[in-house]
């Protein structure tokens, strides 16, 4: 598959003033979170720098000489763009002088009620520097009156703002790590030594030889200091837990535990649960690399069948779900992907990959599959179809783009020229996960609006949900 998603965060508080290279380590191993954009910003005492451009990590920290700069406290993040223009005025962090000091911010998620913020600020005078919703978070942080205290400015936030957030702030003499009340995007703290960091991903906080001590709760804000213990404050109450199932199906890496789950097993899983139903002759299991990988794995040792990596892929090309326009997906896939005539032809293969959200990477790849000599293209899928937008970080904003919305499992087939296609079910996917089918259990749930169209209450601003997918879930409340 290929999704834009969110994008990756990464802070340090330390006693030390050289944290450039962890912040540098830990935002690369964050990469595939984003390949747009990327910035780093670095304060100690009265000092700030901020630097960001469009380009890897590695390009930006390179061309702004990054690794030279001092500070106790950093922030760094790369971007895939849901809302805003891919330009360089949209790159993250995003600072502003206020109040006699800088502030820096850098976004996991989406505003979803942006524009009207956007308007409602700029009729009170501000000038916004580029057309990111990131910066509406940062003016509406920055606007609270003189002496409001950071817990107190991220509950007026909170108060106005609609969507998902997970946050890393530098405000003065703080780095603040924030997420919204329903915890949609991932953010997990880490020690490494007197060192405090934050993250995206686990992942990233082990490259850097920190252990991850625990997540950011809902509606919790952590402040940080150099050589002080965090403070953990509550902005705002904590609502029905709804965190982003797409975070384990593709855009964890797969050596992160994410939202207490780790990413390989659960993967895993999916594809376990996903052989349960298989009704056609398969010769071999081929995963789409590299996110279908591990399905593929636990979907071939469930049926027994032998697994052959008929695809190679080439690492110098993007995630394709992630490269921002769609006209260029196709000629990306087929960059990326090259079939080994020697494991497929003639042969009946079953194709496993972790989703399909437009379909132009399936497409590309069964149409390569074929071409390379398989006999039969079975496509196994280990999530439910996606038939409706997603509002909370993720590049799926229309209904018209998703394939799977208003068409059958015969129409999928049909337009992906596949002999058969399979998906997870909803049920199944809260099965893999651990939870009750729904994905509403007693102690946290998912979000599964994507694939049913039931958006979580209160997430939304109305002109948000009447645009979203129709609800396929007699008892949500959302309707």
């Amino acid at each position: 598959m290929s999704l834009h998603e969110a994008c990756g965060l990464f802070g340090i508080c330390s006693t030390e003033d050289k944290i450039a290279e962890s912040l540098h380590l830990g935002l690369f191993t964050l990469q595939h979170r984003g390949q747009e954009a990327a910035g780093f910003a670095l304060a100690r005492g009265g000092e700030f720098f901020l630097y960001k451009d469009l380009g890897s990590v590695e390009e930006v920290y390179r061309q702004g000489n990054v690794r030279l700069r001092r500070g106790q406290l950093g922030i760094a993040h790369t971007r895939y763009s849901t809302a805003g223009e891919s330009a360089a005025e949209n790159a993250q962090p995003i600072g502003l002088h206020r109040q006699g000091r800088w502030l820096a911010l850098t976004h996991n998620g989406t505003v979803a009620n942006a524009a009207r913020l956007r308007r409602e600020l700029s009729e009170q005078g501000v000038v916004f520097q580029g057309s990111s919703d990131t910066e509406i978070l940062l003016q509406l942080y920055a606007r609270a009156p003189e002496g409001t205290s950071p817990e107190e400015r991220l509950a007026r936030l909170a108060g106005q703002v609609r969507g998902a957030y997970s946050l890393l702030l530098l405000d003065g003499d703080r780095l603040i790590a924030a997420r919204d009340p329903f915890g949609f995007r991932p953010l997990v703290i880490g020690r490494r030594g007197a060192d405090w960091l934050i993250a995206s991903e686990t992942a990233a906080l082990e490259m850097v030889g920190a252990r991850p001590e625990r997540e950011v709760r809902p509606g919790e804000a952590v402040i940080f200091r150099p050589g002080r213990e965090p403070e953990a404050r509550r902005f705002a109450p904590e609502r029905a837990i709804r965190c982003c199932v797409f975070e384990l199906i593709y855009f964890g890496r797969p050596d992160s535990v994410i939202f207490d789950h780790d990413v390989y097993q659960f993967r895993k899983r999916t594809g376990c649960l996903l052989a349960r139903k298989e009704g056609s002759a398969i010769d071999l299991v081929v995963p789409v690399p590299d996110s279908g990988v591990p399905a593929a794995l636990g979907y071939a040792q469930a049926l027994d069948c032998p697994l052959e990596l008929g695809l190679i892929r080439s690492h110098y090309v993007g995630r394709s779900f992630i490269e921002p326009q769609q006209a260029s997906r196709l000629q990306v896939v087929k960059m990326k992907l090259l079939p080994l005539r020697s494991v497929l032809s003639g042969r009946r293969v079953a194709l496993v990959d972790d989703s399909i959200v437009r379909g132009t990477t399936a497409k590309a790849v069964v149409e390569l599959v074929r071409e390379f000599g398989a006999a039969e293209v079975h496509l196994r899928i280990a999530s439910p179809p996606i038939i409706a937008p997603c509002f909370f970080g993720i590049d799926m904003p229309t209904k018209a783009e998703l394939l799977a919305s208003g068409r059958t499992l015969a129409d999928i087939k049909e337009f992906l020229q596949a002999d058969s296609i399979n998906y997870l079910t909803l049920a199944e996917l809260a099965e893999a996960t651990g939870v009750g089918a729904g994905l509403v259990p007693a102690l946290g749930g998912f979000c599964d609006a994507c694939f049913s169209g039931c958006y979580p209450a209160g997430s939304l601003a109305e002109d948000d949900l009447f645009r979203g997918a129709t609800c396929r879930t007699p008892t949500c409340k959302t309707r």
